[in-house]
């Protein structure tokens, strides 16, 4: 009689290989796969979980902004150098800021430097990429850092017109597998300095979208400021900052921080936020501003999804008698999300007796913080998480009654063309609304 082999000594056959090396195969993907997805939820958790705050309680209120301290103590909050004797010029819609902005590029003889969040194809984007080409023919170092998640709609023939004439044209912190890490750490400010001696900064992106006078929601409403002074060496430092990080070269010299005369009577604050190093400067600054307010708080927002700390900075001007009117967009927006988010806070807003009112024609996309009649405060930072915790940001800051008149007649003319909210209308919005303004009001970090 045969003696029967162990199992394992038994000749295999090619059926059971195959499914042995098959089962192998699928167990070995499914690690790959679980390794893969545990990877992507890594980088997803650390983007997503904000760093540790600075700021952890609202600014005390210990004196307005009309007071000297006011300004003093602003200054060493923000780290901000506050230069005396600047021009700054109000420029309302694209039909006055794209074109006041492509002449200063046109008349410069030196240099240009544009940081840019948003930088799309269509006529504007166009008529800047060739502008800029043509200088940096004549001999002009020219010089274009835009985000490279606010740019990823970019026609790539716009940045051949500009590369093959000279331009040095460099995208923000482009993602790779060791940058991960970053991914939500983006540029938004907006930074145009032509020969060291005009600046520009404000709420625009170069494109489309903010063609025309806000007559239509084709026409987004927004302002951007054209500054002349001392002020603009800040500006130039910002643009070299962030273009230092991205390429390794350190700007010098005059032509980019040439000898500025005085060009007015203003003075005027600069204030940076950096990321992912951390910086409590913006937010500190804007917290400091609100606890200074006397008598009239004006804010004018795209974004405007305060933390319970601005909130409660917020309501606490309310508990002084503050009179505070706040702008936001309709639901012309081009992110409903963060409009339901920010909705979710109105009624603890409105039951304190603040106003909030949505801008009807258009998007709003301005970024205006207005104290009393004597500080204003404008640029690419709004009053939310993204813009105080995780974006690079350039605010500036305006001392002047003058001035802030200006501003003041200016968001008076926008709301006059809004829809203000009461509180009985935001109690009574259906269910549905209440149910996912509350579920975006659990992402409002990101927003």
């Amino acid at each position: 009689m045969a003696t029967e082999l162990p199992p394992f000594g038994r000749m295999a056959s090619p059926t059971n290989v195959k499914a042995g090396k098959s089962g192998r195969l699928r167990k070995g993907l499914l690690y790959v796969a679980v390794a893969v997805v545990a990877s992507l939820l890594t980088v997803v958790t650390i983007n997503v979980i904000p760093d540790q705050r600075v700021v952890q309680s609202p600014v005390p209120h210990r004196f307005y902004a009309s007071d000297p301290q006011f300004a003093k103590t602003m200054s060493s909050f923000s780290q901000g150098h506050i230069f005396s004797s600047n021009a700054v010029q109000t420029l309302v819609n694209g039909d006055e800021i794209f074109p006041s902005m492509l002449q200063a590029v046109r008349a410069a003889h030196s240099t240009v430097d544009m940081e840019t969040y948003i930088y799309w194809s269509g006529a504007v984007g166009y008529e800047f990429a060739t502008s800029l080409a043509t200088k940096a023919k004549e001999g002009v170092e020219v010089r274009v850092l835009v985000d490279w998640v606010g740019s990823l709609p970019f026609d790539e023939d716009l940045i051949r017109i500009m590369a093959s004439a000279g331009v040095k044209f460099e995208r923000y912190r482009p993602i790779h597998w060791y940058t991960l890490d970053r991914v939500n750490n983006r540029t938004h400010r907006k930074l145009l300095i032509v020969d060291g001696r005009v600046a520009f900064t404000g709420g625009v992106g170069i494109a489309d979208n903010w063609r025309g006078n806000a007559r239509n929601p084709d026409e987004w409403r927004d302002t951007h400021y054209r500054i002349e002074g001392p002020a603009v060496s800040a500006f130039q430092t910002a643009f070299a900052e962030n273009w230092m990080e991205t390429t390794g070269e350190t700007l010098q010299g005059e032509k980019f921080y040439p000898p500025l005369q005085p060009a007015g009577t203003l003075g005027a604050q600069l204030i940076l936020s950096s990321q992912p190093n951390g910086s409590a400067d913006m937010e500190l600054m804007m917290l400091a501003a609100i606890a200074a307010a006397e008598d009239h708080l004006r804010i004018g927002m795209a974004y405007f999804v305060p933390d319970d700390i601005a909130l409660e900075q917020i309501l606490d001007a309310r508990k002084r008698g503050v009179s505070v009117d706040v702008i936001v967009p309709s639901s012309i927006t081009d992110v409903p999300l963060t409009r339901k988010s920010s909705r979710y806070f109105w009624g603890t807003l409105l039951r304190a007796g603040v106003h909030i009112f949505e801008f009807q024609p258009t998007m709003y996309h301005p970024k205006l913080l207005i104290v009393d009649d004597v500080w204003a405060s404008f640029g690419s930072a709004n009053l939310d998480e993204r813009s105080l915790r995780l974006n690079d940001e350039a605010t500036l800051n305006v001392y002047g009654k003058d001035f802030a008149r200006t501003q003041i007649d200016l968001f008076n003319q926008d709301l006059e063309r809004c829809r203000q909210i009461s509180l009985e209308e935001w109690q009574a919005r259906p269910l549905s609304e209440k149910v996912t303004d509350w579920f975006a009001s659990w992402l409002r970090s990101q927003l």
